[in-house]
């Protein structure tokens, strides 16, 4: 029975609200909750049950009827399974209250709603839907505030009967709103025709919940559709990895295993001929035996054409090496250092040419050819360094960026100029498009990028067609670190091919000083890494202890760290995977509940995943530009403030951003998380003067030589290791053997090495942003 006939009175039913949530997987939608027993027609009379179905996203302030049959598991006892559910609008005043003041309503904090149930009844919501009007006798109520909540209304209504029919399907609220914003009244229709035509065009809906619907309404397992959405799947998946693109057989095969059926087999012949229409429809592109995402395939066709533009035109000042040498000799004397041969060389090339790549490991002085870069350069043109020199910003003519917000500020730090991140540079409006591009391109001379190892294909893009023709550029970054989280392998890549200018620094100037963390990092990138160097030096500790005892381990460095006076904001412990006894999660709240416990004069607000306290120290996930605050920032939260404390009317917690203080309401709240463990993909482009670095067995799957690599080199002054001896050399020896699928080196080789640009034309992006099909 569909959902939109079913009610209370006729079939089995558990009305209930959120306790918890048990479980929840993100790709399938199914979830294991406890709820509140608020009523039923099942023989049942405990307080609560444990549901499980395809639900996402209850909420803890709305009742739901759930419809089901009662279930008892071997080992948890008497469940209830789920088929459907339906959102209840409640009937008593507080009920109202607790609806109209959740996170569906924007805006509406308790107080308002206890003022609009006070002034128009327990009929509120009829009465608004009946004339809005009415709203404007609920005394203190804004206008905007008043349209925003009728439109809501409004619209909710307007899809309950989607949602209630949507939710058969395990569809939660969130996904229905989606569908019902691209689809409106045609949903149902559309669901029922074609499921699979949501996985084209809703963004973050599956292809195993499209298969679902298609077997319930009989829809043909060889449709066309079925066998396109799984394309566009199997790719869209395989983005996580890194890649850019799939060998078509390779893309075939894993098509056909994921539409494995015992009714049909679906073989590579029938997958590769509905590529081919995919082609033609301009859904996906096939070219030399690849497929590829048109983002992805635009992405690196324009960062082939943009780099081949930018190298093909002169440097505007040749210098002579003698004019150099005494210029170089003169910032030796002022700066009181002296070059190394590799350094000079560096510092000549990257003047001499249009691009060049600056490479090298930890303590080989890349800061210190930077610096010399730019002093070079302001000495050669007769200019300043200082940007309060110059009547604006555009007219500034040195440009200094990094993927991340810590990587800039670190840049910022070492050579004294400022430095943004890249998106904050190219101006990104939060979604999928850049003030800066093609059309409007950056201003200034001589542009330095750093940590770009770390930078994707859909960045690089957007990156290099925004620099015009006359401005200089140094990639600096470490080839041997974690390639980027997203699409491509952009440096590596480039240096590949051997066709763009580059300079690796292999003198260790550091190790010299005596640093074990420099010496352990070449001897991992050498492959030469054994037990005798893992001894206990003054900047480096390795403390044995197995999986189990791991949490113990860290608190303790913790506590005595604490107990000598050392500042905790130095410490930053980091981790390969949350999962498991060992993992961030795990030593996050042993890590909270050591440095930030409960108190009754802290205030502190629960979420399903955590409990945020003020003191608490915190990682952004998520770019947010509008804020100036990006993914991989740390924070720490400075306030929480209750609802009737802020002129809002709403819940809101408060974190500081070394200064920059940025309000999250609880929608946001997923965009952060506890940071006194964080991932070593996340501490890429920041360094932290005392790390603390578990390694053991149970990490096995995640320990690979560039990660452990990544990991080590974040550290500063002090490296204190965790773990077992043979998981951690293991792990130095084991290559990531997860080969990213690029083609940025062929096209680079095709544009570069091709005379006549006019045969190598810049292929239009018909209608896409860089981010489809992220």
């Amino acid at each position: 029975m569909a959902a939109d006939e079913q009610n209370p009175q006729t079939s089995g039913y558990i009305k209930g609200e959120l306790l918890h949530t048990i479980f929840h997987n993100e790709q399938e939608n199914f979830s294991i909750a406890k709820i509140k027993v608020l009523a039923t027609n099942e023989e049942y009379s405990n307080k609560d049950i444990v549901i499980k179905g395809y639900f996402s996203d209850l909420q803890e302030t709305a009742a739901y009827n759930f419809y089901g049959i009662l279930e008892r598991h071997a080992k948890f006892g008497l469940q209830y399974k789920v088929t459907s559910y339906e959102t209840v609008v409640p009937d008593t005043k507080e009920g109202l209250i607790a609806y109209l003041s959740s996170d569906m309503f924007y805006g509406i904090g308790k107080k308002t709603a206890e003022k609009i149930v006070d002034v128009l009844g327990d009929n509120a919501v009829s009465k608004i839907l009946n004339d809005s009007n009415v709203l404007s006798q609920v005394p203190g109520l804004k206008k905007e505030k008043a349209r925003s909540l009728v439109e809501t209304l409004k619209e909710n209504q307007g899809f309950e009967h989607i949602a209630v029919h949507l939710s058969k399907y395990g569809i939660g609220l969130k996904m229905a709103q989606k569908i019902y914003k691209q689809y409106k009244d045609e949903a149902i229709s559309i669901l029922q025709e074609d499921p699979y035509q949501y996985v084209f065009d809703i963004e973050g809906f599956g292809f195993q919940t499209a298969d679902e619907i298609a077997r319930a309404n009989g829809l043909s397992l060889s449709h066309p559709s079925r066998i396109g959405a799984g394309c566009i799947y199997v790719l869209q998946k395989n983005i996580q990895d890194g890649h850019v693109y799939l060998p078509v057989e390779l893309c075939a095969v894993e098509v056909s295993r994921l539409l494995l059926h015992p009714d049909l087999q679906v073989t590579n012949e029938m997958v590769i001929e509905r590529l081919e229409a995919l082609n033609k429809e301009k859904s996906i592109i096939l070219m030399d035996g690849n497929v590829y995402l048109p983002s992805l395939y635009y992405a690196e066709d324009g960062v082939a054409s943009n780099l081949k533009r930018l190298i093909s035109k002169p440097v505007e000042h040749e210098i002579l090496t003698a004019e150099l040498l005494k210029i170089i000799g003169e910032i030796e004397e002022e700066e009181v250092l002296s070059y190394g041969k590799e350094q000079f060389e560096a510092i000549q090339k990257a003047l001499q040419s249009k691009l060049m790549i600056l490479t090298g490991g930890p303590g080989t002085g890349k800061t210190t050819v930077v610096k010399g870069i730019l002093n070079a350069y302001a000495e050669i043109h007769n200019i300043s360094l200082n940007p309060a020199d110059y009547n604006s910003s555009s007219d500034y003519p040195f440009t200094l960026t990094a993927p991340t917000g810590r990587a800039a500020k670190r840049l910022t730090e070492s050579t004294g100029l400022p430095a943004v991140t890249i998106h904050r540079l190219l101006g990104w409006d939060g979604q999928n498009g850049f003030e800066k591009n093609e059309h409007e391109q950056l201003t200034g001379k001589y542009l330095i990028v750093d940590e770009f190892s770390m930078v994707d294909i859909w960045l690089a893009n957007n990156l290099f067609k925004a620099i015009p023709d006359d401005m200089q550029v140094l990639l600096v970054g470490d080839e041997d670190q974690l390639p980027s989280v997203g699409p491509g392998q952009v440096l590596a890549d480039l240096l590949a091919s051997e066709l763009i200018p580059y300079i690796s620094l292999q003198d260790v100037y550091r190790q010299k000083e005596g640093s074990k963390i420099i010496e352990l990092a070449h001897l991992i990138k050498q492959d030469a890494c054994e037990q005798e160097a893992l001894k206990n030096d003054k900047d480096f500790s390795f403390i044995h202890c197995n999986t189990h005892q791991v949490v113990e381990a860290v608190t303790t460095v913790i506590e005595r760290a604490r107990a000598k006076g050392v500042d905790l904001k130095h410490i930053q412990v980091m981790a390969p995977m949350y999962r498991s006894e060992a993992g961030i999660t795990m030593i996050n709240q042993q890590l909270q509940a050591l440095i930030n416990p409960a108190s009754p004069s802290k205030r502190e607000i629960k979420t399903k995943d955590a409990v945020f306290r003020v003191g608490d120290k915190v990682l952004q996930l998520v770019n947010q530009p509008e804020d100036n605050i990006y993914n991989g920032d740390i924070g720490k939260v400075v306030a929480i403030f209750e609802e009737d404390e802020n002129v809002d009317n709403i819940e809101q917690l408060v974190v500081d951003f070394e200064g920059k203080e940025v309000v999250y309401e609880r929608k946001d709240y997923a965009n952060i998380t506890h940071a006194y463990c964080i991932s070593i993909h996340k501490s890429q482009g920041s360094e932290f003067p005392i790390v603390i670095l578990p390694v053991v067995s149970a990490y096995n799957r995640m320990l690979k030589k560039n990660l452990l690599y990544t990991a080590i080199t974040r550290s500063k002054k002090s490296l204190i290791i965790c773990g077992q001896y043979q998981a951690f050399l293991r792990g130095t020896q084991t290559l990531d053997s997860n080969r990213r699928y690029t083609t940025l080196q062929k096209q680079l080789h095709e544009r570069l090495t091709t005379v006549d640009e006019s045969e190598q034309p810049v292929i239009e992006e018909e209608d896409m942003t860089p981010y489809d099909f992220m």
